[in-house]
């Protein structure tokens, strides 16, 4: 949906594809593993995941198979325009530290420190990023994490959301969009930009009527309580019309949902985007060649 809108013909593949081979390797690739976190520990309910650092290492891997192709300095050329997108935080919460009570890392930390201790991991993995040579780097934050219908379903009370996940959000969005900045000092320059996609999807979590939706609480396909429950499956309850729901299952928007998201990512104001939105990035990009 993001490469619609910057006018790239079809979506990059995915890294292990077999079709991602020889000229569709310079379209760019995906490298995502759904359920993965900042840390390694993130996402062990899942099996087969590639987990962050193993990411990376696919990303040099990418470069070498496309230095075979057009040349190691195109290539530098070519990974230094591109536009890397990063998502990644919500499983440390979801799929980690409120994942069973008692988990390991809640008796290891109280949420302040475990909230630092992902930031000061992410800006690990971030600076290894600029180093293989990423250099524009949008970087979204978390969601309203407990405003997704899962949760609704778990922990909310009488459609509430989760007033301790929402604080988990509330702290760890603020501190990442300031460690983006750090690491922009640091390095000189603006590498990464600030998503701040809780504010986003609070605004139709809020105020569903507003963006043309009937509910924010109801996913469109699910089971249980606001269909909170379980994956989307050929069993699941499915609404007639997606377009009318803000969440299509449990935990992903729908689609309609994510445009809103990319509107506002393409030309949001500073409330939405740090220090500025996508589409005065390329236009920064595109006077400088």
């Amino acid at each position: 949906m993001s490469g619609e809108q910057i006018g790239q013909p079809e979506s990059p593949l995915p890294y292990l594809s077999p079709e991602l081979t020889g000229e569709r390797l310079l379209n760019g690739a995906n490298f995502a593993s759904a359920g993965i976190g900042i840390l390694n520990d993130t996402g062990i309910q899942f099996l087969n995941i590639i987990r962050l650092f193993r990411q990376l290492h696919c990303f040099e891997e990418y470069q070498h198979r496309v230095s075979a192709l057009i040349g190691v300095q195109n290539t530098k050329q070519l990974v230094n325009k591109a536009l890397v997108l990063i998502t990644v935080g919500g499983n440390d919460f979801v799929n980690n530290y409120y994942l069973v009570p008692f988990s390991a890392r809640s008796r290891q930390y109280p949420l302040p420190e475990y909230v630092k201790y992902l930031i000061s991991e992410y800006k690990k993995q971030l600076k290894r990023l600029y180093e293989l040579g990423a250099r524009q780097v949008l970087v979204t934050g978390t969601g309203p994490l407990g405003c997704v219908p899962a949760e609704l379903a778990m922990r909310g009370t009488d459609g509430e959301c989760s007033a301790e996940l929402q604080r988990a959000a509330a702290l760890y969005n603020p501190q990442l969009v300031q460690m983006l900045q750090e690491l922009n000092r640091e390095i000189g320059e603006t590498i990464f930009i600030g998503a701040n996609t809780q504010q986003m999807h609070m605004d139709f979590v809020s105020d569903p009527q507003a963006y043309g939706f009937v509910t924010s609480k109801i996913a469109c396909c699910g089971q249980g309580p606001y269909n909170g429950l379980g994956l989307c499956t050929a069993l699941s309850n499915l609404c007639p019309n997606r377009d009318l729901y803000a969440f299509w299952d449990p935990f992903h928007p729908s689609e309609k949902a994510n445009r809103i998201i990319v509107q506002q990512i393409m030309r949001g104001s500073t409330k939405y985007m740090n220090p500025m939105n996508l589409s005065t990035v390329l236009a920064l990009d595109q006077s400088m060649t």
